[in-house]
């Protein structure tokens, strides 16, 4: 190759580089991606085919895929091309066991035979299983050459995974070989680029030919006696372009012209023919079958198969073949590098000038037809989609059927905004009368994460249709309201729902949007008719046994409406129960995951949390089995995350959250998850006595400056209240605790188990009105006493034992331990037995101190309290006593004593006999009950179950040392 000596040299590099990263040496530096950057016609194929042959003779696999100026519309075009032929040549059961749990989803992506209905995965996903198979072929082929040409005709898909894998390839035995035009508009907004710039490299710009550069080409094909007059004439008509000037060379050698001045007048024809009106001139002097066939071609895009652009041509074999010849002999067609025969341009500019030299009406014809001939030939509804995308729209039912279908198979691949592009055409056909209602809400569905204002405009349009099906009107509603809530409309989304509700006729959909009603009347931050709402809930849920999903949501709700408003925790945990009765799905796209994650919490706000992380964990893997990664896995992290600080799990609950933040921070418009982040990751860092990083998140986030119109647990109004608290800022603590309280209040929703504003303010008014904290505390105490929940009762106890101080607070510590030893609540328990330690100090009773102190100073080591654990042992050394060393028991397992005594208490033995059995005290008893809550995640009514099914093991962070697994100790 002329002139191009750095650039070969940057390829050679880096193919020494791949070569040593396949034997195991670290690259020394960034050199797994390699671009090329210029203008058409610089040479851009040319090194990319330089790069596939060095490739092949050093024995390494090559991936190719090309760009295509007509097919950017083509979800994932480029991928497949990359992807399809390895997996190709797996059987059945070596590509299911290859691509393992990814299968379903990864099936539709990459265009490949998926058994049974695949998943409709979310971009998160997607790009995380296109990661997974990236990785594996690299692994299982390396070293691995992944070329991809005219990466700026690449379709938006391939080139945002491309993007967001670039990161990876430094750790891979692979290397990534793209080219590129800098000066080629995108109407998507994705630009080549930036895959380049994210991987901290720098394109190689590709410059014209010199004119001795050109004589060179020129003389390699004419022979060194080609005069320079005639050499620098042909740079002169070239413009020093590396295409130009080789296909000058060989144009000029197949008529055996020497290289004279006497051969200008003929050079410049040849030049003349190379692009632009000369190239269709020249084309045009071929036969009309031959330029019918190249015309098919052009509209085909390449590389395509020479039957198909034949039938499409409605040529015979021999016509076809004879066509062949002639386009290869004018150096407009060659033969592809990939599989089955396939012919591509020479050269992109050959295509894109023959494509806009055909006539439009001509053009749309052809269109029209690849569209039949790819659907009669089985290449699908999406491969012929993207022809009748160019079609004048003429009310074809079957355009609208094929495009819809389509679009169902790009959102099966997680490409939502392909859909979008399809069905906005099928909307323009337009579809019939019957079908416009099913074709808008079909678009919605794919609007609804790329544009959620365009999602409410379609489905209030498609409310609007007549007649609609009942099943797909309930869809509609649903998913108005939710993209209603989702951005930011919650009153609207209640007025929907209610109306909707009320208008309904039929029993089981009017339950439907009653359901509905009440999960946004909920979410709705400035709802006003709550506590009316709430009676209306416990009169229905009353007469539904939960046979039906619809009932079994409604029963969800009312559990979760007891939980808010205080009622027994019985009654909560009864119809949670329920509920769960015949299943409920964490992704039903046409309900959500509102009402199943409100259920887990139940049993976590009902000192039942093992339970909370069962269905968490059922719900999360439902997630990730569809290849949902975004925001529902976001959600479900950080909830988890919350579960585990509310058993005191501090460290697993910090990573839990980070994670769904981190997910949540990749997906757009995820807001609400955003919130239940911070506010977790905050109250979690407080308690871990980490308040410089909690501040700092909090400032990050803008976390003081406002509250979101949705409701949000914890709610972040009373954490950024704690964080107040911590940082001694007590009068604006107050100030703000107070206005949760009659927002609380006012909505008839009075548990301290699920926002314990009195608490906090009970804590912020100490300093300035004891007597009105103590009224708010012991207020807290008889709410959490109705509830029932005994971690509950324990952490009201503790406050109250605060704020009242003196020997008079001892008793109150003690009984604030005596329920959270009935309790998981680890990091709690942990408080109030140092706190109780401390009292017990200050009025001498040493020995009862210590005991408190130590167990207070073990549990608060075990949970990650590091602040809390410090306290502790400043007690101790404030009290002349010195840290004994901890205990670290058996953190992952019940050992056969603790096992024994859980069995003989479910068998309902007091605690007198159990003691008698293990040969301990009842204080020693009520001890070894309190550890096995905390390791197993439940209270005293969750052990029947648990031993139901303990051998299945559900372990938490070895570190806070709580587990779900029974072994018994050898």
């Amino acid at each position: 190759m002329i002139e191009r000596r750095e650039e070969l040299r940057a390829l050679g590099a880096a193919f020494q580089e791949l070569r040593r990263a396949a034997d195991g040496v670290p690259r020394a530096r960034r050199r797994g991606l390699l671009a090329f950057s210029g203008a058409a016609g610089l040479g851009k194929t040319a090194l990319i085919t330089e790069a596939r042959d060095r490739a092949a003779a050093n024995g390494f696999t090559v991936l190719s895929g090309r760009g295509g100026e007509n097919e950017q519309g083509s979800a994932f075009r480029v991928v497949r091309q990359l992807m399809q032929p390895p997996l190709a040549t797996m059987d059945g059961a070596e590509l299911r066991a290859f691509l393992g749990s990814w299968y379903d989803v990864m099936a539709a992506v990459l265009g490949l035979e998926a058994q049974g209905a695949a998943p409709a995965p979310d971009p998160t996903g997607v790009r995380e299983g296109l990661d997974w198979v990236m990785t594996r072929l690299a692994v299982r082929k390396a070293p691995v050459v992944l070329l991809v040409d005219d990466l700026h005709w690449a379709d938006a898909e391939s080139l945002s995974w491309l993007t967001s894998f670039a990161s990876r390839i430094d750790d891979l035995p692979l290397l990534v070989v793209t080219a590129y035009r800098p000066d080629e508009g995108r109407s998507d907004g994705c630009a080549p680029r930036t895959l380049v710039a994210d991987h901290g490299d720098r394109p190689h710009d590709l410059a014209l030919l010199t004119a001795d550069g050109v004589a060179q080409v020129v003389r390699n094909e004419l022979g060194p006696a080609a005069e320079d007059v005639f050499c620098k004439e042909c740079w002169s008509a070239t413009g020093g372009s590396p295409f130009e000037a080789v296909e000058l060379a060989i144009g000029l050698a197949q008529r055996k012209i020497r290289g004279t001045q006497d051969d200008l007048p003929a050079m410049r024809e040849l030049a003349a023919a190379i692009k632009g009106p000369g190239l269709i001139d020249r084309l045009k002097r071929l036969d009309t079958a031959t330029v019918r066939f190249a015309d098919v071609a052009a509209v085909l895009g390449s590389p395509f198969k020479p039957q198909l652009a034949a039938a499409i041509a409605v040529l015979g074999d021999d016509a076809a073949a004879e066509a062949t010849r002639q386009l290869r002999a004018a150096r407009i067609l060659a033969d592809g590098h990939g599989f089955d025969g396939e012919l591509e341009f020479v050269h992109p500019l050959i295509a894109t000038t023959i494509y806009r030299s055909i006539r439009p009406g001509f053009r749309a014809g052809l269109h029209n037809a690849a569209a039949e001939a790819l659907l009669t030939a089985g290449y699908g509804p999406t491969a012929a989609a993207r022809h009748l995308m160019e079609v004048p729209c003429e009310g074809s039912p079957e355009t609208v059927a094929c495009l819809r279908e389509a679009a169902r198979d790009y959102l099966r691949a997680g490409a939502t905004d392909a859909a979008r592009r399809l069905l906005t055409r099928a909307l323009q056909e337009p579809p019939l009368p019957e079908d416009r209602a099913a074709v808008l809400h079909e678009l919605a569905c794919a609007t609804f994460l790329i544009e959620p204002t365009a999602t409410v405009r379609y489905l209030r349009e498609a409310l609007a249709e007549p007649d609609i099906d009942p099943d797909l009107h309930a869809s509609i509603v649903y998913r108005l309201t939710t993209a209603l809530a989702h951005t930011d409309q919650m009153a609207e989304a209640v007025a929907v729902a209610a109306e909707e509700a009320r208008q309904a006729t039929h029993p089981r959909v009017k339950l439907r949007m009653q359901a509905d009603h009440f999960v946004w009347s909920t979410m709705h931050a400035g709802d006003p008719h709550s506590p009316a709402r709430s009676r209306t809930l416990t009169r229905l849920a009353e007469q539904l046994p939960g046979r039906s999903l619809e009932e079994r949501y409604i029963l969800g709700l009312r559990a979760w409406d007891a939980v808010l408003r205080g009622e027994p925790r019985s009654i909560a945990l009864t119809y949670a129960e329920k509920s769960l009765h015949g299943g409920m799905s964490w992704t039903d796209e046409n309900r959500g995951f509102e009402v199943p994650l409100s259920v887990a919490l139940v049993f976590m706000y009902g000192d039942q949390p093992r339970r909370a992380e069962e269905l968490f964990e059922d719900g999360i893997a439902e997630c990730t089995a569809k290849g949902w990664h975004g925001s529902h896995l976001a959600f479900g992290q950080t909830i988890a995350g919350y579960v585990r600080y509310h058993r005191g799990c501090l460290t697993e609950a910090e990573d839990l959250v980070r994670a769904g933040l981190g997910i949540a921070d990749k997906v757009e418009g995820v807001v609400a998850a955003r919130w239940y982040g911070v506010s977790v990751l905050i109250q979690t860092l407080l308690a871990r006595g980490r308040l410089a990083e909690a501040r700092a998140l909090a400032d990050e986030h803008r976390f003081g400056a406002s509250a979101p119109n949705a409701v949000i647990y914890p709610d972040p109004r009373t954490v950024y209240a704690e964080l107040l608290l911590a940082e001694g800022r007590y009068a604006e603590a107050a100030r703000l605790l107070a206005s949760v309280g009659a927002w609380l209040d006012g909505r008839g929703w009075r548990n301290p188990a699920w926002c314990p504003w009195q608490l906090r303010l009970a804590s912020a008014l100490a300093p300035i009105s004891p007597d009105e904290a103590i009224g708010h505390a012991r207020e807290a105490v008889r709410r959490a006493r109705e509830f029932g929940a005994a971690s509950a009762v324990g952490q009201a106890l503790h406050t109250l034992a605060e704020v009242t101080g003196g020997p008079a607070a001892l008793e109150l510590y003690a009984a604030a331990v005596d329920h959270l030893e009935q309790s998981p609540a680890a990091y709690e328990l942990a408080r109030a037995q140092i706190g109780h330690g401390a009292a017990l100090s200050r009025t001498g009773r040493l020995q009862e101190a210590a005991d408190r102190l130590y167990q207070g100073l073990e549990g608060a080591v075990h949970c990650g309290a590091e602040t809390l654990a410090g306290r502790a042992r400043e007690e101790l050394s404030a009290a002349g006593m010195r840290p004994l060393p901890l205990r670290y028991g058996k953190a992952d397992t019940l050992d056969t004593q603790e096992l024994h005594a859980a069995e003989l208490t479910v068998q309902g033995q007091p605690a007198a006999v159990v003691a008698e059995e293990l040969h301990l005290t009842e204080q020693g008893v009520r001890q070894l009950l309190s550890r096995i809550y905390r390791k197993i995640g439940t209270d005293a009514a969750g052990l029947g179950k648990f031993l139901e099914g303990q051998s299945r093991p559900r372990p938490c962070d070895a570190g806070c040392g709580h587990t779900g697994r029974v072994r018994p100790s050898q």
